[in-house]
């Protein structure tokens, strides 16, 4: 379950440099800071709405409920929309008609201007991050038997419960009678106690056999909730690219650029429209993953989820959305087996020699095309 919520949190960065690239062959390089700053707009977000540190203090529980969730994701998929958008319109629009080299270097010098001007304005020290408050799901799981316990070792915790429970109605009667009699102290009352909490542990440890010798799954409310939404997110983009007529234009568009805009296509509000969905899409996945895996947030935060991001859509295809998907969620599923394995040390790692592997054996990606371009 951590893998398939890594995973689609991949998934949603990956589809906005697959996007990008699908209609302008750009890889958009300030794609991670995009997430970064959709991080932070939902810190900000919590913040407004009684979860800051100050408001906190004291340990005092404050009440949450989905609706805080649901306006800190759409703050920030609008204030990544936003800034995907403005990052269009004034880096790369303007370079549009130079060599693709030059875009690229536009690309890595928006990237490093939002970090480094993030270490300007934004909180980073010490490291804020999201109150755990803010989930109203945290203490719900959800447990699945996938093999049970031996019927025997079943029947046994079941019989030593019960005994446990006739013993302490036992003590319970007595203990009423000596307090009705007005005894302070009663031995044998006392003996019923220590009978009592023998049997209760001896069923405790029966209970944890019949545990251990059961494979059980424990899904998290709240992660189910978010991979649930990732999912809908990704349906509503299929919608859109399938069936709706900006979708249609950014499939013209993809297709061939020049002969999009002789058609009568207005590119420009194509690739605007591109910009404003894919970074949206980073949006949800950073509130996600700010909010569930409660990271702490650096204005550099984007940096390594933007190269595993980037590495997932290789690895599915860049350009291809179905590809980003995938990759996304293969790029999920592996680290969390690699941290799971125990090599949490290399767990990063792991997106780098994914990426030589794929350039190695299949350039293309998994669902992508095999003709190779140089960027």
């Amino acid at each position: 379950m951590n893998g398939l919520l890594l995973g689609a949190i991949y998934a949603l960065i990956a589809l906005g440099y697959t996007m990008v690239y699908g209609v302008l062959r750009l890889i958009n390089f300030a794609h991670g800071e995009v997430f970064m700053l959709g991080s932070y707009a939902a810190l900000f977000t919590s913040w407004a709405l009684g979860f800051s540190p100050d408001a906190l203090r004291g340990g005092i529980e404050k009440p949450s409920t989905w609706m805080t969730l649901a306006v800190m994701l759409l703050v920030s998929m609008l204030a990544c929309g936003l800034v995907g958008v403005l990052i269009e319109r004034l880096a790369y629009r303007p370079m549009r008609s130079q060599p693709r080299t030059a875009s690229l270097i536009t690309a890595i010098g928006v990237s490093l201007f939002l970090q480094y001007a993030g270490g300007l304005f934004l909180p980073q020290s010490p490291p804020p991050s999201i109150s755990e408050q803010v989930n109203p799901y945290r203490k719900d799981v959800i447990k699945m038997t996938l093999r049970p316990a031996p019927a025997e070792v079943v029947q046994e915790a079941a019989t030593a419960r019960k005994a446990a429970e006739d013993a302490q109605k036992v003590y319970d009667a007595a203990e009423k009678k000596d307090k009705d009699a007005g005894l302070k102290s009663n031995p044998e009352t006392d003996k019923l106690g220590s009978a009592f909490r023998d049997l209760d542990r001896k069923a405790m440890r029966s209970e944890g056999k019949v545990v251990q010798q059961s494979v059980m799954l424990n899904i998290p409310f709240g992660q189910l909730i978010m991979l649930v939404t990732t999912v809908a997110l990704m349906l509503i983009l299929r919608h859109i690219v399938l069936y709706t007529k900006a979708g249609r234009a950014m499939r013209a568009v993809s297709h061939d650029f020049d002969s999009a805009s002789l058609m009568g296509v207005n590119v420009n509000n194509v690739v605007t429209t591109t910009f404003l969905i894919g970074s949206a899409l980073a949006g949800a996945g950073a509130m996600m993953y700010a909010t569930i895996l409660r990271t702490n947030l650096t204005p550099f935060l984007g940096v390594t989820p933007g190269v595993k991001a980037f590495v997932a859509a290789v690895l599915g295809g860049i350009g291809n959305i179905p590809g980003a998907v995938l990759g996304g969620l293969l790029m999920g599923v592996v680290e969390t087996l690699v941290v799971w394995l125990g090599f949490s040390g290399y767990k990063d790692a792991v997106a780098f020699v994914v990426l030589i592997a794929v350039l190695l054996f299949r350039p293309g990606g998994l669902l992508g095309s095999s003709k190779v371009e140089k960027v």
